[in-house]
């Protein structure tokens, strides 16, 4: 299905794919499974690609690193890493506070982690985020949002607006903290961070298997013993087993299985080759088990809306809210 020459067409012209013949310098592009004329331009994170003689030319900038935290303990890091973590504390999320001269960085944001339904596993209930040295904080919680000035400073500027569902906070460092109000939140880091930065998002520098990377330096292979180690409090329990709901709450498995499977559907197609699908079924049908103290269409439709995110910055935006769903 790409441009070739051959004896379909006359000698000069190619295949465009479509059964009609071109010359080289109109061959078409494919993208997503659409065709695009010589010309067309699509975006590709912050990047923009151009058809050219049925190749695409992308440009090269450097963009913004995104980190994800949503439903019951699962992270998907600036590198993409998607691992599950349940503990109940609070925990570094992100900081440039990092290596052995950790007492200088321009931000930290903080993760509170607590228990959510009956079977033990924990959602992020808060955010905190200091700016600066001075250690100005904004504080999210439970869908509110308040600011708490616990020291005069002019060290980073920062603006806060509603943006459709989200609050979206940007600070003038490079840091930007976006969040649905319930248990979803992203962290977006200007490319200069890159590979300064470390907590439970990990470093940021392209290389998803050194993530990992526990508060004394160590490479971990292990997410729990990686996650104990960014407690804020040594008085916090440690996890030492991962959960899992569905066994704990059998009767809900199918109900979850069957709802979940939208992500693995037709619906998100032009999304598989993108973003594998199978992460985010799983981490659905576990929410969709454990969300067992009311709210549970919420925590489906989180879990699914986590994957519709990542398929956008994919590239390929899938419509799946219906009237009933979500």
């Amino acid at each position: 299905t790409e441009c070739v020459s051959g004896c379909v067409c006359p000698e000069g012209l190619f295949d465009d794919g479509r059964g009609g013949c071109v010359e080289q310098k109109d061959c078409p592009c494919i993208h997503n499974n659409e065709w695009y004329s010589s010309g067309g331009k699509i975006k590709v994170d912050c990047n923009t690609c151009t058809c050219h003689k049925g190749v695409w030319e992308c440009t090269d900038d450097v963009c913004y690193g995104t980190c994800m935290i949503y439903g019951s303990g699962h992270y998907n890091t600036f590198d993409g890493k998607f691992y599950d973590f349940d503990g109940s504390c609070e925990y570094v999320a992100t900081q440039d506070f990092c290596g052995a001269k950790n007492s200088s960085g321009s931000f930290s944001i903080i993760t509170e982690n607590v228990p959510c339904g009956t079977t033990g596993v924990t959602c992020s209930k808060a955010i905190k985020m200091f700016l600066g040295v001075s250690d100005d904080s904004q504080h999210k919680s439970n869908k509110e949002y308040k600011e708490i000035q616990r020291d005069v400073g002019d060290d980073v500027q920062y603006w806060n607006r509603t943006v459709g569902l989200y609050l979206v906070i940007e600070a003038s460092n490079g840091v930007m903290l976006i969040w649905d109000k319930k248990t979803t939140v992203f962290i977006k880091l200007s490319p200069d961070y890159k590979g300064k930065v470390c907590g439970l998002c990990g470093n940021f520098d392209d290389k998803a298997n050194n993530d990992f990377t526990t508060r004394s330096g160590l490479q971990e292979t292990n997410p729990l013993d990686f996650g104990n180690s960014w407690k804020q409090s040594p008085m916090c329990p440690d996890v030492t087993e991962e959960i899992k709901p569905c066994d704990l709450k059998p009767h809900r498995k199918s109900w979850a299985e069957k709802e979940c499977s939208i992500i693995q559907s037709e619906v998100f197609k032009i999304c598989h080759s993108k973003v594998n699908p199978h992460p985010f079924y799983e981490a659905c049908v576990h929410d969709a088990c454990s969300c067992d103290s009311g709210g549970d269409c919420e925590c489906f439709c989180s879990a699914v809306a986590a994957y519709a995110q990542e398929c956008i910055k994919a590239e390929a935006c899938v419509f799946w809210r219906t009237p009933d769903i979500c």
